[in-house]
């Protein structure tokens, strides 16, 4: 199932998914769907990150030593 959504362009931004749509027989959807796809875990990893080290600047998470990681899986030699 697929859900629609709308966007606003800049015009220059538009102008360009739809040249470029033009010269490949592509559409603009096809597009703005394989931009989004090929970026999403960027940005997710990037804001995820960030909300991540608000918390542990907050003291509301902590962080763990490999050493503490190890011993806790088991793995310590």
């Amino acid at each position: 199932m697929s859900k629609q959504t709308a966007v606003r362009l800049p015009d220059e931004l538009n102008e360009r998914l739809v040249l470029l749509a033009k010269r490949t027989g592509r559409t603009v959807s096809y597009y703005i769907r394989e931009a989004i796809e090929e970026h999403l875990d960027d940005l997710e990893d990037i804001y995820l990150a960030g909300q991540t080290l608000e918390r542990l600047r907050r003291g509301e998470e902590r962080t763990y030593t490999l050493d503490e990681v190890e011993q806790e899986l088991g793995l310590a030699d």
